[in-house]
Order: C-alpha cells, then sequence, then structure tokens
C-alpha cells in the first residue's frame, strides 16, 4: 500500500494548477490541428507517426544541449514500452473510436479519466477521496456532460463506446505510472523516451498499413511540427510537472477544462460558435479547479 502523499503547499498547488492548465490549452489543440493535417491526405497513423518523431528529435535536441544523459538499464525499456507503446496506445483506441461513434461520445466517455484516476489512487492508498476531491470532481464531470452532451442511443456502438472507455480507463492508470516512471529521472529526459517510444509504435502501425512517407507538403510539414511542439512537447512537459507537484488526480480534474479550451480554439481558429452550453460546462469545471486550490491549505487527509 502506497502511503499517501502530503499536502502541497498553497505556492505549490497554484503552481501546480498553472502547469496542468498549460498542459490542458496544448493538448486541446491535438484535435483541430490533427484534422487540418488530416485534411491533407494524411492517415491517422501517419500524422501520430511524424508527431511524436519530430517531438523526439526537439526534445532530444534540448538534452543535447543541456547535457545529454540516458536513462539506466533498467528505466529505458520502461519508458519506452510502459511510457510510449502505452501512450500510443491510448491515443490510437481514443482516435480509432471515432470510426464508430460521434466526437462528443468520444468526448464524454474518454473525460471520464479523471474519475478512473481518482479510483485507481484511492486503491493503491495513494491519494485520499476527500469531500473537497469527490466535489470537484463531481463538479468537472458534469461540466463536461454539459459542454459535450449524453450521447444519444443512436451514438453508442459497442465498438466505439469500448475503444473511447478502454482509453479512458487505461489513461485512468497511466497518469499515475507517469510519476512512478519519473521517479528516477528529469522530467525532460522521461518525456523524450516515451516520446520515442510512442513514435516506434506508430511508425509499426504506418508500416502495418501500408507503408512510411516523407513526402508531404510543405502546409502537412508546418501542421505537424506545430502539432509536435506545441500540442505534444510543451504540454507533455507541463503534464508531467503537474503531475509531480499537485499529484494525479487534481491534475487530472484540471485537465477536463480542455474540452472548453478546445471549443475557445476553435473559435479563434476555425470561426466555430461559442455555445452556452460550452460557457457553463466551461464555468462547472472552472468551480472545480477553484475547489482544489483549497486543498494545499489543510491538513493532508483532512480535506
Amino acid at each position: 500500500m502506497t502511503a499517501p502523499a502530503p499536502a502541497a503547499p498553497r505556492s505549490a498547488v497554484a503552481t501546480g494548477t498553472a502547469a496542468a492548465l498549460g498542459a490542458a490549452l496544448g493538448f486541446a489543440s491535438v484535435s483541430i490541428i490533427t484534422s487540418l493535417a488530416l485534411a491533407e491526405d494524411l492517415p491517422l497513423a501517419g500524422v501520430l507517426t511524424w508527431r511524436y518523431a519530430l517531438a523526439s528529435v526537439m526534445l532530444l535536441g534540448w538534452l543535447a544541449a543541456t547535457g545529454w544523459v540516458v536513462p539506466s538499464r533498467r528505466d529505458l525499456p520502461r519508458l519506452l514500452i510502459i511510457g510510449g507503446v502505452g501512450q500510443g496506445i491510448i491515443v490510437y483506441m481514443a482516435l480509432s473510436s471515432l470510426r464508430y461513434i460521434t466526437p462528443a461520445t468520444l468526448g464524454f466517455l474518454f473525460f471520464t479519466f479523471p474519475a478512473w484516476v481518482a479510483i485507481v489512487q484511492a486503491v493503491r492508498g495513494a491519494e485520499a477521496l476527500n469531500r473537497r476531491r469527490v466535489l470537484a470532481l463531481a463538479l468537472a464531470l458534469v461540466g463536461v456532460v454539459v459542454m459535450v452532451g449524453a450521447p444519444q442511443a443512436a451514438d453508442l456502438d459497442w465498438r466505439g463506446v469500448s475503444l473511447a472507455l478502454g482509453a479512458a480507463f487505461l489513461y485512468g492508470m497511466f497518469i499515475p505510472l507517469l510519476r512512478w516512471l519519473q521517479a528516477d529521472n528529469s522530467i525532460t529526459l522521461t518525456t523524450t523516451w516515451t516520446k520515442i517510444g510512442a513514435a516506434l509504435m506508430h511508425v509499426a502501425v504506418w508500416g502495418w498499413q501500408g507503408g512510411v512517407t516523407a513526402s508531404l507538403s510543405g502546409r502537412a510539414w508546418l501542421l505537424i511540427g506545430a502539432l509536435a511542439f506545441f500540442s505534444t512537447v510543451l504540454p507533455s512537459l507541463f503534464f508531467l510537472k503537474a503531475i509531480n507537484v499537485i499529484g494525479p488526480v487534481r491534475t487530472a480534474i484540471v485537465s477536463t477544462v480542455e474540452p472548453f479550451l478546445t471549443a475557445l480554439l476553435a473559435v479563434l481558429i476555425l470561426s466555430q460558435g461559442l455555445t452556452l452550453a460550452t460557457i457553463i460546462g466551461g464555468a462547472l469545471i472552472g468551480a472545480a479547479v477553484w475547489i482544489l486550490q483549497g486543498v494545499g491549505r489543510r491538513v493532508a487527509g483532512t480535506t
């Protein structure tokens, strides 16, 4: 049984929350930029391959500039397989569900992952499910429901539901695993090798589907470069920072702001409208994030 983590200081809670919000902003742009890249006649496996490959190159360059470090023989396979391939499987499962269900249904089902994180951490004895966190979690999940809407019966193809819920459940276990993987390594090192593992997995998938190519249009390279840097490298570093500072449960709850940020980006980039449901849902999630700010001011285990 893992000992519960002590309550974080108020300043640390603010720092960790800011990092989680920064990660959510970066991840919120994934669906928008990916959809634009797919319009360039690239298969999903191709977009994901080059997304993670370019992200890996960027991170390797950063490591080389700041002092090259290689993970230990024990940690390297863990980072590549558990971190990298595991991450790749979750992303591929979630996006593959769109063949059977609508994006709104995927959003509804996938954003149950904070509940899975909370359950996993409670079972491990790592983070208690106190009243404040339960209230924040409930508000965040209701906010997601208000924004994306509850799925209709016609949208519930069992194949898509299985893929989406499976991805959410795996992500719920994966977030605490990230903290464990990073225990003996820097955030940059952990992020680099997990992205390399994800790139290798998607190369294998793309090769199996028909072959890898670097013959992309200039616009496609520009979009994938943005996807690699703004939607992968930066948010991944922020996300791992948040997990280390405020823990997996709080990080997961703050991450539910992602659909709201996606909607805002769609307004700015795609000129889409902003609905009242999105505003109300975003307000509920904002309330959940605000509630979580009080956690660090109390004694661990009493909030």
